[in-house]
């Protein structure tokens, strides 16, 4: 048996709160975690929709049933079957998407955050190591980096950026190993980072969202 691949068209959807005017001076690209859909996903971020920030959402390109063959749909960035196919897929659909973005600006310079919540935070990192985007802030909320990431090529990109970790103090998916083995990385490779942690569980907490985004 061999397996072979075949690059074809696809069509991928993504969600906007906010619209393009002249008083927004920062664009939220959001990317969802393992399950969800962008469009529900975006709510949770209508607390920054106050008419300076463009907040974009964009979907995962596999949609699966959650629940067997009906009922409630989710969305996934990938999976460990053929994923170096996924991940080109999904960094292709998010540089052009960025691309999208900026040109609707017509030259306008604003500032971009990009935000990555809980399989989403490899999702955006994957996609910012390809080096065509670029952010001035990176956010990662309930999750962390990618363990095939190489940090030490790549230093000066993440040198280039405001680095935020995002994590409650109940999150039931990430334990206190795991968040301290991100710590450890981070120190090591002389990232600096930005350490925000909250009462709460692996969500999205409306209140720190106001606040982080004062800081940035």
């Amino acid at each position: 048996m061999n397996e072979r691949h075949i690059s074809i068209k696809k069509t991928a959807r993504y969600f906007v709160s906010g619209e393009v005017t002249n008083a927004i001076n920062s664009v939220w690209i959001v990317c969802h975690g393992y399950g969800q859909l962008a469009n529900y996903f975006l709510r949770k971020f209508e607390v920054l929709n106050n008419g300076k920030n463009l907040i974009v959402a964009p979907e995962g390109l596999h949609r699966f049933y959650l629940g067997g063959y009906s009922g409630r749909v989710g969305a996934s960035w990938m999976t460990k079957e053929d994923r170096m196919n996924d991940i080109k897929d999904y960094i292709h659909f998010l540089d052009d998407l960025y691309l999208e973005i900026l040109n609707s600006f017509n030259g306008r310079k604003v500032k971009i955050n990009v935000l990555g919540f809980s399989q989403g935070t490899a999702t955006v990192c994957r996609w910012l190591v390809n080096k065509k985007s670029k952010v001035n802030n990176l956010i990662i909320w309930a999750g962390g980096f990618p363990s095939d990431l190489a940090f030490e090529p790549d230093k000066t990109l993440f040198d280039s950026m405001g680095i935020y970790m995002v994590f409650g103090d109940k999150d039931e998916f990430i334990s206190a190993e795991e968040f301290e083995s991100q710590e450890k990385v981070l120190k090591q490779h002389k990232i600096e980072y930005n350490l925000i942690r909250f009462e709460g569980k692996h969500e999205i907490n409306s209140q720190v969202l106001t606040e982080l985004s004062k800081k940035i």
